[in-house]
């Protein structure tokens, strides 16, 4: 079995999970790959007799049989960048701070492991949202949301809406969020968006402070193909696909529509969305006392 990590950096009050992780994993023979950078960071935790190779891409990691993100849910959002395309199965080990996504805690990772190995697990299908622009955006694919936002702090831009053709709106705002079920919880949900249950089959429009009061977020089937025409008094705009953004001309028109590929990420026995979503939004807890 082999397994790639990825990461940006590890506390050292994780210090202890890092050596566990590490050791249970050359105890189960399993072979390791961690990303570059990440190990850099972490490899004064890691004991030397640990044999570990590095990736930079992920062409680097062909053959891996699982990719453990360690982090919080923006970690994991900047890990599936490395699955594209494939149906890589992804764990998210929480060491952040919500943790929508990254469901598996640090504590008894030894059981983690043994889960994984003997396949005690299902594998959670999450939708993607592909980007086509005649602009070159790479990893074009978002599994929370294709964010489209004014550049600068002056003035609102225009974003002309079509939903497969046929003209829906002007928005006149800050922006436009166009999220999956995923993202229901995450910037869609700050700008009062609706929650959507995963495997919805949805799609969310979530406009940021629209000039309209009246324009509210608008759920739409994910079979449909959205096409956006931007205009503003700027020369540029940003798009926002999850954690990594661009400047794009004003004049492009981008047209986005659910992917073919899907994420999966991996779901221990005993995890309940509904649960997740009480806990993280910690409905029915009376703060008054």
């Amino acid at each position: 079995m082999k397994i790639a990590i990825y990461g940006r950096s590890l506390s050292t009050k994780y210090q202890s999970f890092a050596e566990e992780l590490f050791r249970i994993l050359h105890e189960r023979q399993i072979e390791v790959m961690v990303y570059d950078s990440f190990y850099k960071e972490i490899n004064t935790m890691i004991p030397e007799q640990y044999p570990i190779t590095t990736y930079k891409s992920y062409r680097d990691i062909e053959g891996v049989n699982y990719l453990f993100s360690i982090g919080g849910d923006g970690t994991l959002l900047e890990a599936t960048t490395f699955v594209g395309g494939t149906s890589l199965p992804i764990l998210g080990i929480n060491t952040g701070r919500l943790g929508f996504l990254t469901t598996v805690t640090t504590e008894g990772i030894e059981k983690t492991i043994s889960d994984i190995m003997e396949k005690k697990y299902e594998l959670d299908k999450r939708s993607l949202l592909a980007l086509e622009s005649e602009y070159n955006v790479k990893s074009n694919f978002a599994l929370n949301e294709i964010t489209l936002q004014k550049k600068d702090t002056s003035s609102m831009i225009t974003i002309k809406a079509y939903i497969d053709g046929e003209y829906l709106n002007t928005y006149l705002a800050d922006g436009l969020i166009i999220s999956t079920p995923t993202g229901s919880t995450a910037y869609s949900l700050s700008c009062n968006g609706p929650i959507i249950l995963p495997r919805s089959g949805n799609i969310i429009l979530t406009p940021i402070a629209p000039h309209n009061l009246n324009v509210r977020p608008l759920v739409v089937p994910d079979d449909v193909e959205l096409t956006l025409k931007i205009d503003g008094r700027t020369e540029n705009f940003l798009i926002a696909l999850d954690s990594r953004s661009v400047t794009v001309p004003l004049s492009t028109e981008l047209k986005i529509k659910k992917s073919p590929h899907y994420i999966n990420l991996i779901r221990l026995e005993g995890y309940d969305f509904l649960d997740t979503l009480r806990t993280k939004l910690m409905w029915g807890v009376d703060k008054r006392n």
